[in-house]
This record gives structure tokens, C-alpha cells and sequence, in this order.
């Protein structure tokens, strides 16, 4: 079932049932987005880049990747049965991979990662079918390039982790002519695959502060955080404050 959250279509479903729309996609032999929605995209997407809203509503599978849309959806109305990460769902579709004898393409990351992400891969997957890998790191005018590169190689899944929104631009401009695939991108994913980076361990996830522990690794990010109190704010504001108002 799919819900509008501040505007945005968010799908409600499980890591299992997004892997079997992903194989009934695959099965039909088209062209198919997923876009991993995390309180980020989605704010800046509905203050002022009307552009990202659109590879939004493109988008065939928009998950709730991110505890404040997991939570915006509970104060919306419209309770996600569970949060789903780009990670978690590239790991599943893998792993169903292996079984259906989809081949996968790892595109994205510095130079190398997708590389030790792919046989990382499969050595967990054994049987798994890498098309191919190739890093982000090429200059606007050799995009056509790794796009033939990837059509070329055919794979049914195909990877992209150039940081959003990014990595959801190059999809939506190249997957028409690559072909029959099902493209997602996966952030940072490679480099966690890879081995480069350590998430934050299960305990945290399961106490939903997974962010937190990524913001000590990677004290860095901080910069990005600020955004979520503004989000916080715009999904009171719209789902509790107006509602009152117009009572």
C-alpha cells in the first residue's frame, strides 16, 4: 500500500514484499527505480527542489529508509510495518539473486570499493552472478560511457551509490536505455559491504538510533543532522498543528 507523506509517495511494505515486487518486475522484463527515502531527501525535496519530488513520484518502490519517516508516518497516520535501509534491502535482493540466477552490476564508491563489495558478495552469496563493477569517480562526460558499460553487461540489478540525490539523478536519466533492469541506489552501502566502514552495531538498530552511532563514526555528518529537528518541526506542523487548526 502506498501513503503520501508531506506530499511524497512512501510504499508501507516489508523487506520481503519489496523483494517480491522487485521479482515480479524482473519477471515482466521491464525497467523498474527504487528510491530509499530518508528524512533528508525528502525535506529538501519538499522546500524547494521540485526536481526531487519527481524522481520521487517516477520512482515504482519508494522505501522508509530512515527512522524520522518511520516516525513521520506514525504521526501521518500511516504506520510503516517496518523500516527498510538501502543496505538491508541490496542484501536481500542479493541473496535472492543467488536463488533466481539474477546477475547484479555494482556501480558507484571510490575506487576499488565496489570491487571488494562485489566479492564480499559473494563470498556470503556463494553462486552469485556479479555483471560488473565500476566506480564513481568518472567526470560528467563519460556518464554515456558507464551507462553503455552497464547495458552492455545486462544485468537484472543494478547498484548505484554516488550519494543521493545523486545517485537517483543518474538512474532516472540512463535506466530507459540500459534496459530491463531494476535500479536502486545505496548511499554509502559499498563501503560498508566492502568491509571500509563498520554499521553501527545491531543493538543500536534495533533501538532505532542507528543515525546515532553513524554520527560517532562519522562525526562529520553532524552538518547533515541539522536538518532533521527542520523536519521534526515541518511534520508537526503539517499532520498536527494544521489538523488542529482547521478543526
Amino acid at each position: 500500500m502506498r501513503v503520501s507523506i508531506l506530499g511524497v509517495p512512501v510504499d508501507r511494505l516489508t523487506v520481503e514484499q519489496y523483494v517480491e515486487r522487485v521479482a515480479e518486475m524482473i519477471r515482466l522484463g521491464r525497467p523498474g527505480r527504487i528510491i530509499t527515502l530518508n528524512p533528508e531527501y525528502l525535506f529538501k525535496a519538499v522546500t524547494g527542489s521540485p526536481g526531487l519530488v519527481e524522481l520521487v513520484n517516477r520512482a515504482d518502490l519508494v522505501t522508509a529508509d530512515g527512522e524520522g519517516i518511520v516516525w513521520a508516518g506514525r504521526v501521518a497516520d500511516a504506520t510503516f510495518p517496518e523500516r527498510v535501509t538501502g543496505i538491508d534491502l541490496m542484501l536481500a535482493l542479493t541473496r535472492r539473486a543467488t536463488t533466481e540466477g539474477w546477475s547484479v552490476y555494482l556501480l558507484g564508491a571510490a575506487p576499488g570499493v565496489a570491487e571488494e563489495a562485489a566479492e564480499n558478495l559473494r563470498l556470503r552469496y556463494p553462486g552469485l552472478e556479479v555483471a560488473g563493477t565500476c566506480h564513481g569517480y568518472f567526470k560528467a562526460g563519460e556518464e554515456a560511457a558507464v551507462a553503455r558499460r552497464v547495458r552492455e553487461a545486462g544485468p537484472q540489478l543494478l547498484f548505484v551509490a554516488l550519494g543521493a540525490p545523486k545517485q537517483e539523478q543518474w538512474i532516472d536519466r540512463h535506466i530507459d536505455g540500459i534496459g530491463p533492469v531494476v535500479a536502486m541506489g545505496v548511499g554509502g552501502s559499498f563501503d560498508v559491504v566492502a568491509g571500509r566502514v563498520t554499521r553501527a552495531p545491531r543493538w543500536m538498530r534495533r533501538l532505532r538510533i542507528e543515525w546515532l552511532g553513524r554520527l560517532f563514526k562519522e562525526p562529520s555528518r553532524w552538518r547533515r543532522m541539522l536538518v532533521l529537528p527542520r523536519f521534526a518541526w515541518l511534520v508537526l506542523r503539517t499532520y498536527r498543528l494544521e489538523r488542529k487548526g482547521s478543526r
